[in-house]
C-alpha cells in the first residue's frame, strides 16, 4: 500500500472515530399554525431520543436531539403569525443536535414523537400553545328562545391531509371548502347558528373534536369528509352514524378504520388517559347513547334525502359504523362523505366551487328540515313556529297515524295535503303538516 493511501486511511479512521456521523438526520421541517397554538414538525429519518426545556429573559424553547443531524433549512421557515421570532441551531457533544426557538413572547410547549407510518416518515411534533391572557370567563347567557347550534368538523388537516385524488387533490382542501359554504348556508337561516370547528390548514385530534363540539353546546355535529377507496370506481355520498355493534357494511368499516387511523397522521400526542377514553367511550355507548344515535339516524336521513337530489349515493340509507369523532355520548353526530377522491370523475366535482355550493346547500337543507320538524323545546324556532307551514321529516319507526295523533290532525288529512295515495311513507321524507 503507498504512503498516500495509508495516510488517507489513517485520515477516515480518524473521521470515523472522533467525529461520528449522526444516527438520525432532520429532513425536513415545517410550520401551522392553529387558532390556539403553533405546530413545529421535524421530519426525521429515524427515531431520536430528545428533551426539551424553556429559558427566560428572553423567553426561549430549547429542543436537544441525541445523535442527530440537520440536513434541513430553518432560516426559510414561515414565521409569520406565530410566536416564533427566530430557529437556531448549533451542535452539542460533536453529535447532538439542539434547536434553539428565539420567542416573541411566552407560550407553553408540549413535545411528542410520533413513528413512521405508512408513507410518513418519523416526525418530532412541537406544540406552542399561547398564553391565556387573563383566567375570569363571561358565562354567555341562554335564554328561552336561543339558536339552534351546528357544529361543523371539516376532517383532517395540517400534517394530515387525508386522502388524496387525481391532480394532487387533497382531502383537507375539498372539505375545509365544502364546510366553510355550509356554515354560510346555515348562518342563513332564521334561529340557526353554524359554528367551524376547524378554520384553517391545521391539524385537531379527533378526541379534540368531539370535546369542541361539545363545548359549542352543539345540538349537532357534522363531520365533513371526502375519502377514497381501494377501487377506483367506489363513487357516491354517504352518511354515517355511530354504531356501537359495529359497522354495516364493508366499506363503512374500511372507513371508520382510515378516519380512526387520523391521530396517527396527523398526531394527537401522548395521552396518557388514551386507553380509559375507550373504555368510558364503549359504556357511554352501550349504557346512554341510544337516545342520540337514533337522533342521529333521523337526523342523517333527512341530509341523505337531500344530497341524493344532486349526487349519486353509495348507499340509500345511513350507515353506522364505529368512527372515533362520532363517539359523543350526548350531541347527536353524523359523518358525511361527500364522495369518492379517488374516483376521477368524483374529484372532478369536488374541486369545482359550484358543486361545493351546490352540496353545502343541500346539506343545510336536510339539517335545518329535521330540526324544523323536531326543534328544541327551548329554541327560537320551537318559539317561532308556524303552525300554517309545518314540516316533519319521517324518522325511522314512525307511522302516518302516529303523525297525525301528535299534530292533532286526521290521517286522512294528512295523506290529502301531501298527495299520499297509500299508506307507504319513507324515512327522510318530508311531510307538509296542515293546521288542525
Amino acid at each position: 500500500m503507498s504512503f498516500m493511501w495509508r495516510s488517507l486511511l489513517v485520515v477516515a479512521l480518524w473521521l470515523a472515530v472522533f467525529l461520528p456521523a449522526s444516527a438520525t438526520q432532520v429532513e425536513g421541517v415545517r410550520v401551522w399554525r392553529a387558532p390556539d397554538h403553533t405546530r413545529l414538525v421535524f421530519d426525521l429519518s429515524d427515531p431520536a431520543e430528545h428533551k426539551l426545556f424553556t429559558l427566560k429573559d428572553p423567553h426561549r424553547v430549547v429542543v436537544d436531539l441525541s445523535d442527530t443531524g440537520l440536513k434541513a433549512e430553518l432560516d426559510k421557515l414561515d414565521l409569520d403569525k406565530t410566536p416564533i421570532a427566530r430557529v437556531r441551531h448549533a451542535r452539542q457533544n460533536k453529535k447532538d443536535l439542539r434547536v434553539v426557538l428565539d420567542l416573541k413572547q411566552q407560550a407553553n410547549p408540549r413535545s411528542f414523537a410520533l413513528r413512521r407510518h405508512e408513507n410518513l416518515p418519523d416526525r418530532l411534533v412541537i406544540d406552542l400553545y399561547d398564553e391565556v391572557k387573563g383566567s375570569e370567563k363571561t358565562l354567555e347567557q341562554v335564554s328561552s328562545e336561543r339558536n339552534i347550534i351546528v357544529a361543523i368538523d371539516a376532517g383532517h388537516g395540517g400534517e394530515d391531509p387525508g386522502a388524496s385524488g387525481p391532480g394532487r387533490l387533497r382531502e383537507k382542501d375539498v372539505v375545509l371548502a365544502i364546510a366553510k359554504q355550509l356554515h354560510k348556508k346555515i348562518n342563513g337561516e332564521k334561529g340557526f347558528t353554524a359554528k367551524l370547528v376547524r378554520t384553517g390548514d391545521y391539524y385537531i385530534p379527533l378526541r379534540e373534536r368531539v370535546k369542541i363540539g361539545r363545548n359549542m353546546r352543539a345540538d349537532l355535529f357534522v363531520s365533513i369528509h371526502a375519502d377514497a377507496f381501494t377501487r377506483k370506481d367506489a363513487r357516491g355520498a354517504g352518511v354515517y352514524a355511530v354504531s356501537s355493534r359495529g359497522a354495516t357494511s364493508e366499506t363503512a368499516r374500511f372507513l371508520a378504520a382510515r378516519e380512526n387511523e387520523s391521530d396517527l397522521i396527523g398526531g394527537a400526542g401522548s395521552l396518557s388517559l388514551g386507553d380509559k377514553d375507550d373504555t368510558l367511550a364503549g359504556v357511554l355507548l352501550d349504557l346512554s347513547m341510544t337516545a342520540t344515535m337514533n337522533a342521529s339516524l333521523d337526523i342523517g336521513a333527512s341530509v341523505l334525502s337531500q344530497i341524493g337530489t344532486v349526487t349519486h349515493l353509495h348507499k340509500k340509507q345511513v350507515e353506522q359504523a364505529n368512527f372515533s369523532v362520532l363517539r359523543s355520548p350526548d350531541v347527536p353526530s353524523i359523518l358525511v362523505e361527500t364522495g369518492f377522491i379517488t374516483n376521477p370523475q368524483e374529484a372532478k366535482r369536488l374541486r369545482d366551487p359550484s358543486f361545493q355550493r351546490k352540496l353545502a346547500q343541500k346539506l343545510s337543507d336536510g339539517i335545518v328540515a329535521h330540526f324544523k320538524s323536531r326543534p328544541p323545546a327551548d329554541t327560537w324556532l320551537a318559539a317561532n313556529q308556524s303552525d300554517k307551514s309545518r314540516n316533519h321529516v319521517i324518522a325511522r319507526g314512525e307511522t302516518l297515524s302516529g303523525i297525525a295523533a301528535r299534530y292533532n290532525i286526521s290521517v286522512a288529512a294528512l295523506m290529502r295535503a301531501n298527495g299520499i295515495k297509500n299508506s307507504v311513507i319513507r324515512v327522510g321524507q318530508t311531510l307538509s303538516i296542515p293546521s288542525g
